[in-house]
């Protein structure tokens, strides 16, 4: 039996609550007996994103990555950290690796998706993000970006028409 695994189980349920203070002190509580666990620190990190810390969550991250530079999460974490710092090469790299540990995930693919969108490789961003949809056709944030990457490449049509799809306004240029 996987004890910690039950512990970030519960501290999920927290999060959805978005009750992250009595998720973060089950952590820290947790700290002590599986200090040597990777992703006792991910889920801290995690934790500080929600909570608009960034910093703190790149110390999280970069700690679990230490543990385990093959995690898939963490990689994605440390992916989406340099991502909000505007530090798009670097985050792809994290984000790229995260792929190759956990193919076709759509959030990760929505991040790449985006950072290429960002370095102005458009093609290959929306074929990304595209790609994300199609794993995750109801997600509002794929169909946000993959909007606002058709638009900004002229598309204005076609992202509108996906704006819609989730409520939002129409652009007008």
């Amino acid at each position: 039996m996987d004890k910690l695994r039950d512990i970030i189980l519960d501290v999920e349920a927290y999060k959805a609550q978005k009750d992250f203070k009595t998720a973060l002190q089950m952590l820290e509580n947790s700290v002590l007996e599986f200090g040597e666990d990777y992703r006792i620190y991910e889920e801290i990190g995690d934790i500080y994103l929600y909570e608009g810390k960034l910093s703190k969550a790149k110390k999280a991250v970069d700690y679990a990555l230490n543990i385990n530079p093959d995690s898939a999460t963490g990689n994605y974490l440390k992916g989406f950290i340099l991502l909000s710092y505007s530090k798009i090469e670097d985050a792809l790299k994290f984000l790229n690796r995260s792929n190759e540990l956990m193919p076709n995930n759509a959030e990760v693919l929505r991040n790449i998706g985006w950072a290429y969108c960002m370095t102005g490789d458009n093609e290959k961003g929306i074929t990304i993000l595209k790609r994300a949809l199609n794993l995750s056709p109801q997600d509002p944030l794929i169909t946000e970006d993959l909007a606002m990457a058709l638009i900004g490449i002229g598309k204005l049509q076609e992202g509108n028409s996906l704006l819609q799809t989730i409520g939002k306004i129409p652009i007008k240029i």
